[in-house]
């Protein structure tokens, strides 16, 4: 295959799927993981794609590389997130096993739960101290604090929810992608939050809607694995059976 049209291949499918690893790349094209990774730095180059860790993005897509500051995002689209929370709130019912993510929107959802005969999981400090004010019984997994975050990570927290099967959890995401699904930019957030979506009944990603279109760079749950709680339709998702909108 000639050079120009692998080049036009891989752009094709960036843009067709919002994103592509190399190894998807490399069994699409039959061609070398040092060839595709070539490829990726010429069209990025170009400003034909977006190259990342492991593949690429489209262009058009919003790819976001790490997290803001979680003071900052408390007051981020701070009305939009309280709507999802509360309706997201409202889910839990008497004897569920909760698992609330860490997050700001899903730290917004404790301060709308009424429900105090449900248990409750999660790896925020925040918000396990607010639980435990109000009354819940609480559980908090062991690891390791990411400042940035507050949220708890590592091989403890693994290893702690992997013994755990939720009836409900309420996770937070940075990026909403069709193809590409639910991600975040740390890795070991990522695998926290892929673990108790896997061992979760009922999963509820709440996220506002500038998170649609969004990718950060590691993925944890497919997007037709989850209901997403948000505020509004946005363009190219308003025919997914799978999305509720809070009011």
């Amino acid at each position: 295959m000639l050079a120009e049209e692998r080049l036009a291949r891989i752009t094709e499918r960036v843009n067709e799927n919002g994103s592509a690893t190399v190894g998807e790349l490399m069994e699409y094209l039959d061609a070398s993981e040092s060839t595709i990774r070539r490829d990726l730095n010429t069209l990025d180059s170009m400003g034909e794609i977006q190259k990342v860790h492991g593949g690429a993005v489209a262009i058009s897509a919003s790819f976001k590389p790490r997290d803001d500051e979680i003071a900052d995002r408390r007051v981020i689209n701070r009305e939009e997130k309280c709507i999802i929370a509360k309706y997201a709130a409202g889910l839990i019912k008497k004897d569920d096993f909760v698992f609330i993510d860490a997050g700001t929107t899903t730290e917004f959802i404790i301060d709308y739960i009424t429900e105090k005969q449900a248990i409750y999981v999660t790896n925020a400090i925040n918000h396990a101290c607010k639980l435990a004010h109000m009354g819940c019984e609480v559980y908090l997994t062991g690891g390791r604090l990411k400042s940035s975050t507050e949220a708890i990570v590592g091989a403890e927290t693994f290893e702690t929810l992997s013994g755990y099967n939720f009836t409900i959890g309420f996770f937070g995401t940075n990026g909403i992608h069709q193809k590409t699904g639910f991600t975040t930019p740390d890795r070991e957030e990522a695998g926290v939050k892929h673990i108790a979506f896997q061992n979760c009944k009922n999963r509820f990603v709440t996220a506002d809607s500038s998170k649609f279109g969004a990718i950060s760079p590691v993925k944890f749950g497919d997007f037709e694995n989850a209901v997403i709680i948000t505020d509004k339709i946005v363009k190219g998702y308003d025919n997914c059976e799978n999305i509720i909108i809070a009011t």
